[in-house]
């Protein structure tokens, strides 16, 4: 129902919003652990019925978001870098010790999860971390649900031309709609910024940071619904009324989080 979807959207932004404010890196860590060991858990539900998933190392990979914050800067991307190998190599050790019981489907769904869902969290993270992490953050934020909420409402009111069956529901008006919506909020924020926090930023290199952003977003919904076809639900859980699960919510967050991680740090 709609009344469900706008006080859940109403609910959830101030918490959101306390969270980022409150700049502690423990705080901000656990919140962070808890929202991938949900996503990880309504992945890790979604797949069963296509694989035998190593649910244990998507779990722990998600505990592993808290260490970002508590990791020495010199050695974050040297983790980061090593991440992917130590994964593969448990996941096929996994393989071995089991005598084939978890095959390779298994392990590609399970790495395939982990990459989908706890590395960009780490990118948000990660950006949280930087010098000014508690206002760039919400570049990508504003991003991904602005044009969320763009994408909606132009689409109800004017959304004619179907995009892709991937999501019927999606328009290429309510497409466009979003990107233009999310851009303007951006350069919102951006005036906000430069006026009142002290901040120098390029009007015009965040509306081509947030055209690019707001594409890419669209690609993580789409993506999101293309998997959610595949395992045959409608969302990822019922966690949130009216939105469905966590990784309903932030489905295109996921996607933008490494790009705008790799953008804002080029300009800041």
């Amino acid at each position: 129902m709609e009344w469900k979807r706008y006080t859940s959207a109403l609910l959830g932004f101030p918490i959101v919003l306390i969270i980022l404010l409150i700049r502690n890196k423990y705080i901000v860590g656990i919140a962070f652990t808890i929202i991938a060991l949900l996503t990880m858990h309504e992945y890790i539900n979604a797949i069963k019925n296509k694989c035998n998933p190593v649910s244990w190392l998507g779990y722990l990979s998600s505990i592993s978001v808290a260490v970002i914050h508590i990791l020495p800067q010199e050695f974050i991307h040297i983790s980061a870098i090593l991440s992917i190998p130590i994964i593969l190599l448990i996941l096929f050790l996994q393989v071995i010790i089991t005598n084939m019981k978890t095959n390779f489907k298994d392990i590609v769904y399970t790495f395939f999860g982990i990459g989908y869902v706890i590395f960009p969290i780490m990118c948000i993270a990660l950006i949280n971390g930087e010098n000014n992490g508690n206002i760039l953050i919400w570049y990508a934020i504003i991003a991904a649900w602005g044009t969320d909420i763009f994408a909606y409402f132009t689409g109800k009111l004017i959304g004619k031309h179907k995009f892709s069956k991937v999501s019927p529901k999606k328009s290429i008006e309510g497409c466009i709609g979003g990107t233009i919506g999310a851009v303007v909020l951006m350069l919102i924020y951006t005036y906000i910024a430069n006026k009142f926090w002290g901040m120098e930023v390029s009007y015009y290199i965040i509306a081509l940071i947030g055209i690019i952003l707001s594409i890419i977003g669209q690609i993580g919904d789409f993506a999101a619904s293309s998997i959610k076809r595949y395992v045959e639900i409608k969302d990822f859980s019922n966690m949130i009324p009216g939105h469905g699960g966590m990784l309903d919510r932030i489905d295109s967050l996921i996607f933008i989080a490494p790009f705008a991680y790799a953008l804002l740090m080029l300009i800041f």
